[in-house]
């Protein structure tokens, strides 16, 4: 059976997942390289829906939907979908206590493509997992799926309040260095490199706040010796998290 009517209940259903408050349990991935990814990472699949015309890029068809291709189209934000979309159920991943390990928090990320592409940076350098504050950008909205390219299924990712990620890190003796361009922060090439630390990158537009720049063990910054003000925070986070490792 091939669904063609976009009345039909499940792609109706499904088609909320786009939008964020309905994404409690589930989240959708598109096209076939999450796909693979979420394959690899043995996540758990609540539907998949294929386009009728690639039916042979499967080796199995269980529990598999067909659809047309404009069927797919109800499901994605993508102007082109590459033929799939598989509703994925969202992992529990219990807080960590941090007694080592290089973490990266992001307080108040707003931007979906600079968050996933913070993440799916700090899982090229090997880091050990990911805190997002309450206030960042969504890690399920597709923007922050296409830039993280998979790596949500390589590393953990936490929501939590910076307070107490900050109050966890301290407790188990990991330094905190945060980014930022105030008086009191240093250029990074003179700081040392911790074999454990959580690296801080704040908010597009006014950086970490007051209480992280006094919580912070470090502040730091990224000497630029032309005129622009600052970075972007996915490319200054590139640049701190692989001067770290």
């Amino acid at each position: 059976m091939i669904i063609t009517s976009k009345a039909n209940p499940l792609i109706k259903q499904t088609k909320k997942l786009l939008t964020k408050k309905h994404r409690k349990v589930s989240y959708l991935i598109e096209g076939w390289h999450l796909f693979d990814e979420a394959q690899k990472a043995n996540q758990e699949f609540i539907h998949i829906f294929l386009q009728e015309d690639m039916a042979d890029k499967l080796r199995s068809l269980e529990g598999v939907t067909l659809v047309t291709y404009d069927i797919l189209k109800e499901l994605t934000d993508s102007p082109n979908p590459q033929g799939i979309i598989a509703e994925v159920r969202m992992p529990i991943t219990p807080m960590p206590n941090c007694h080592q390990g290089k973490y990266l928090l992001l307080e108040d990320v707003q931007d979906p493509g600079n968050l996933g592409t913070l993440i799916r940076t700090a899982d090229a350098a090997g880091f050990t997992g990911v805190f997002l504050s309450e206030k960042s950008a969504d890690l399920y909205n597709p923007k922050t799926l296409r830039s993280m390219q998979g790596s949500h299924f390589h590393l953990p990712v936490w929501r939590q309040d910076p307070a107490l990620i900050c109050q966890n890190v301290k407790e188990n003796g990991l330094p905190i260095i945060a980014s930022t361009l105030s008086d009191q922060s240093v250029d990074y090439h003179v700081i040392e490199k911790p074999a454990s630390f959580v690296l801080v990158m704040g908010n597009e537009g006014s950086g970490i706040s007051p209480q992280m720049s006094d919580i912070a063990d470090t502040l730091v910054h990224i000497t630029m010796p032309g005129q622009a003000e600052s970075l972007n925070v996915a490319v200054a986070g590139g640049i701190l998290i692989f001067s770290l490792i």
